[in-house]
């Protein structure tokens, strides 16, 4: 391919970034993921996710991707009484769990949602990555959930919560029991209803900033907020996710001119 028709499809992307008219989830779909063999390890890792694929090139380029190191030391605090809170509104929904190779993601019924700065964004699912992909003062947790939403213009919203190793998490275990152990693979259960909520922190202070998603294509039109406040699930748990995904985080990325917010006080569940 030219390098003319590269910039010219880079400029593309990067145009529907400021648009906000991407699409894509977290976790790229199957499809997408056959057409360009990306992982985390060897010559398929991320430092080579850009040089995959046209379609790839943010992740190498891009000045506003994720994660990041958090340094609560010189967040800001949210000013606008509108931008500090996040409304949480899950719904139950039949279990539906997908092994697409890369993590475990819960597909998640229509009718659940965020609210943040007067914006709607829908749940549409939520996965996990060992390591946490974010980390906190240059620490990293076991493990970090993603709940991925979108708005109705396509932008997308990421709530982050970090799991660390403690007390056995019944909520999450019934999860754990019912994980397809093949890549492609995917589990129903009507009669097994989940609701994300009960993965979130009960203190819900969070951190607050402009990136990107964490796989490729690595689009930048996502608005990350990280929970301050873990949760606890049990060693026993974390070691039966890291048997089939040893290691799927991607590093850290530079913060460049982004500022981090932290919302001024602790929303409740």
């Amino acid at each position: 391919m030219s390098d003319t028709l590269n910039r010219r499809r880079l400029l593309k992307l990067l145009g529907m970034t400021a648009l906000g008219t991407s699409v894509s989830s977290c976790v790229t779909s199957p499809a997408a993921a056959a057409k360009t063999n990306w992982g985390y390890i060897g010559k398929q890792g991320p430092e080579y996710w850009g040089k995959l694929s046209p379609d790839f090139q943010l992740c190498y380029v891009g000045k506003r991707q994720t994660p990041i190191d958090l340094q609560t030391a010189s967040v800001k605090s949210i000013d606008n009484k509108n931008q500090e809170s996040l409304i949480v509104k899950y719904q139950p929904t039949p279990l539906n769990l997908v092994n697409n190779g890369k993590t475990i993601q819960i597909n998640y019924q229509p009718g659940s949602f965020i609210e943040s700065e007067r914006q709607v964004y829908h749940l549409l699912q939520f996965h996990f990555h060992h390591p946490s992909e974010h980390h906190i003062n240059g620490e990293e947790y076991d493990m970090e959930l993603h709940f991925v939403h979108r708005s109705q213009a396509g932008n997308l919203a990421v709530v982050g919560v970090f799991l660390k190793a403690g007390e056995f998490n019944p909520n999450l275990q019934t999860i754990w029991d019912a994980i397809p152990q093949t890549s492609g693979e995917e589990n129903q259960f009507k009669d097994t209803i989940i609701n994300a909520s009960s993965l979130l922190p009960a203190e819900r202070r969070f951190l607050t900033y402009s990136g990107s998603l964490t796989t490729p294509p690595c689009s930048e039109n996502v608005t990350w907020y990280i929970m301050e406040t873990s949760i606890e699930v049990s060693s026993e748990q974390i070691a039966k996710f890291t048997q089939l995904f040893p290691d799927n985080a991607r590093p850290i990325q530079a913060l460049n001119e982004r500022t981090v917010f932290e919302s001024a006080n602790a929303n409740k569940a």
